[in-house]
């Protein structure tokens, strides 16, 4: 597979992809998704830039397994750690997996094969932490009236 200048828009961009192509298909939704949300990240890639990390990912997959289509959406764990370590800036791994997510949770569902991507991202990059998004807290005068475990 080829590589990418560290923190380039393409390598930022191939993962993208890759979250997408995960699950052997992509989703108008999904495409929809990206655009949609490509317009407000900093990657600085024009639609064909975008159409051309994902030809050149697209043959590099069937490349390393010519088989079976769904079977070459499948990178290897050592592979996909390869293709992490070119985004190196924490505030670019954040956006990639942000995008990631959104474009993969667009079509109601993730498959295991997506979700195998983004938690090796999310483990490599160490973004634990990051994941939990403040605004998805149930809020305060939402939550159930505690319970004092004392009777007086």
């Amino acid at each position: 597979m080829r590589s990418y200048p560290i923190d380039s828009p393409a390598a930022a961009a191939r993962i993208v992809t890759l979250a997408m192509l995960a699950d052997g298909e992509v989703s108008g939704v999904e495409t929809e998704t990206l655009k949609l949300s490509a317009e407000q990240t900093p990657f600085g890639l024009h639609a064909d830039e975008w159409d051309l990390v994902a030809l050149e990912l697209r043959a590099d997959l069937r490349e390393a397994a010519p088989t079976s289509w769904t079977d070459a959406c499948q990178v290897e764990p050592s592979k996909l750690a390869d293709l992490l370590s070119e985004i190196v800036d924490p505030k670019l791994r954040l956006q990639v997996v942000r995008l990631c997510v959104a474009v993969v949770e667009s079509d109601g569902h993730v498959e295991t094969a997506e979700a195998t991507l983004l938690e090796s991202a999310v483990e490599q990059w160490c973004l634990h932490r990051e994941m939990l998004r403040p605004n998805c807290a149930v809020p305060l005068d939402r939550l159930p009236a505690r319970r004092s475990l004392h009777h007086g």
